[in-house]
């Protein structure tokens, strides 16, 4: 998994240099001082883990995140607590308050490896359960529970056999990580299992009792479940 740091004070990033190395599935390719140095090396390098501090002259590591279009995974890296919340609102891997033991950084970066693996399975090898994030934790969901998913707002809603779920992660990440021979998109804003519909038209597809809408770009679900 290739990483980089930003931090703008040199001792930090020696700290997280040190720790990383005693970590066989993270390779730290670069650290950076400068927030837009860093910009410039995302803009053409692929990077999967991004350890990054929040204060910072010039621009936080909050705004940092923001400026991404696509962002890599992140693990904050600060000795502040104020932003715990607005970090996992953003999707943070985890965040860490310093000083950090190698126990709780290595901690942190297995959560990354766990969230890695799952974006990059091979299509062969077919995942029985994901992790959600619901608010501060990863809540694993078996794929056969999940009737249907439905964004709402800031948030994504995923309908399992006995409870709803609510997480903040995109319907567009989450499609990334379902099996696409198993889960369904008739509409930007719904997917469905294949296994637990019961019923469709040209218009919609039943679930049970709930009918959920086929979209007007989706038509060719059809198709694919004829």
């Amino acid at each position: 998994m290739i990483a980089i740091a930003v931090d703008d004070e040199p001792i930090a990033l020696d700290i997280i240099k040190s720790h990383a190395s005693k970590v066989p599935f993270i390779e730290l390719n670069a650290t950076f001082n400068d927030a837009f140095e860093a910009i410039n090396y995302l803009q053409q390098n692929k990077v999967d883990l991004i350890f990054l501090d929040i204060k910072m002259p010039d621009i936080s590591g909050i705004d940092f995140l923001k400026s991404l279009n696509n962002p890599p995974m992140v693990i904050f890296t600060t000795a502040y607590t104020e932003h715990a919340v607005q970090s996992f609102e953003l999707d943070a891997i985890d965040y860490l308050l310093k000083p950090f033991a190698l126990s709780r950084f290595l901690k942190a970066c297995n959560k990354a490896q766990e969230l890695f693996n799952l974006r990059h399975q091979k299509q062969e090898i077919k995942p029985e359960h994901i992790f959600i994030k619901d608010g501060y934790e990863q809540i694993k969901v078996q794929l056969g529970e999940i009737l249907f998913i439905e964004a709402s707002g800031n948030y994504t809603q995923i309908q399992l056999i006995d409870k709803l779920l609510s997480s903040r992660i995109t319907i567009n990440d989450l499609a990334d990580l379902l099996p696409k021979e198993d889960f369904i998109r008739c509409h930007r804003a719904f997917i469905v299992s294949r296994s637990k519909i019961s019923k469709f038209d040209r218009s919609q597809i039943w679930v049970g009792d709930k009918n959920i809408p086929i979209g007007s770009t989706y038509t060719n679900v059809l198709k694919a479940l004829s």
